[in-house]
């Protein structure tokens, strides 16, 4: 018996030893992307208002890294708190930690390089060689035109400071070590010619991260590549209640019966010079979708993402958008 036990204990140990070997390797070997590369941009007036048309209307950076008013429809920026970061993504929202959307005025990227801002938005690395959370969807900005992620950093430069100090993010065991694992080269491609209105659309859809939202994941939060665009991803409210993306595939139960004006129209609707936002009551249903920031996206842009998820593959899913707190459904 006792040489039984001593076979267990050395199997335990030899366990323990692989365990805390990978842990140490994950450690210090990830995340493995490049250096920073010595940029020094040229913050052009146009370099700056393209980056500000991709930050709030299509990358829609100041979604997260903004305070939302959640008391209005689909959450506008409060005003004053564009860049501030804040926003708390936790486990009543399914995250697998505390994660904070950091400051990214001139007052919280002051200790960053140009190189070191376009490394972390496209690599999800930071300056001090930290990897992200892929809440900030870095793996699709690295996908981006540089010339497109070096204007978003030439408009975050260019924002009034708001000195507010952001807690660091902590995410749980294992995933403190998986997310080191995450973070990959960039991987850049030209913006293709508008006049190709499929490969343009793509590209657009790309830069939004339509894919990460309207795609249920696994238990492991990826997204499963059989269903994207479907719809059905679920994100939880603090009080309990659901919200569920809507299926954007060309099904009836998508949007298959919508004409390009009817989609255009959507999204342009909220940028009508007569529309009031409206106070949402809470418990009510309030979009997670911020409206009022795509309603500015060109109706050219918004053209060629119809006309790219126009070739996406039908899936037939009926999606339940909103189940309010204590409902048994």
């Amino acid at each position: 018996m006792k040489k039984v036990l001593k076979i267990i204990a050395y199997l335990f140990g030899i366990v323990a030893i692989l365990i805390i070997g990978s842990l140490a390797y994950l450690q210090i070997a990830f995340p493995n992307v490049p250096d920073p590369e010595p940029l020094t941009l040229d913050y052009s007036q146009e370099r700056i208002e393209r980056g500000a048309y991709l930050a709030n209307h299509v990358t829609v950076c100041m979604d997260c890294h903004s305070t939302r008013d959640f008391s209005l429809f689909s959450g506008p920026p409060s005003p004053g708190t564009l860049g501030k970061g804040g926003d708390r993504f936790d486990h009543s929202m399914g995250f697998p930690g505390v994660f904070y959307a950091k400051n990214i005025t001139p007052s919280g990227i002051s200790d960053y390089t140009d190189g070191e801002l376009y490394r972390v938005i496209t690599t999800g690395v930071t300056n001090d060689g930290r990897a992200m959370f892929p809440l900030m969807p870095y793996l699709y900005y690295g996908k981006m035109d540089p010339e497109d992620i070096y204007s978003i950093i030439a408009y975050i430069r260019s924002l009034d400071p708001i000195e507010y100090e952001v807690p660091d993010s902590k995410a749980d065991f294992p995933v403190n070590f998986i997310i080191k694992t995450i973070p990959t080269a960039a991987t850049p491609a030209k913006i293709p010619d508008p006049s190709d209105q499929v490969a343009y659309g793509a590209y657009m859809v790309n830069a939004s991260g339509c894919i990460e939202c309207h795609t249920p994941v696994n238990d492991q939060g990826q997204i499963i590549p059989e269903f994207a665009f479907s719809g059905g991803r679920e994100f939880g409210n603090p009080d309990g209640s659901v919200l569920r993306s809507s299926n954007i595939t060309q099904d009836p139960t998508g949007i298959g019966n919508w004409t390009e004006e009817q989609f255009v129209r959507q999204f342009k609707q909220y940028a009508d010079s007569g529309y009031v936002i409206p106070k949402i009551p809470r418990g009510d249903f309030n979009s997670l979708m911020p409206w009022t920031m795509y309603s500015g996206m060109e109706e050219s842009d918004l053209k060629a993402i119809y006309a790219y998820l126009k070739t996406i593959e039908p899936i037939s899913k009926e999606v339940v958008k909103f189940t309010p707190a204590g409902s048994s459904e």
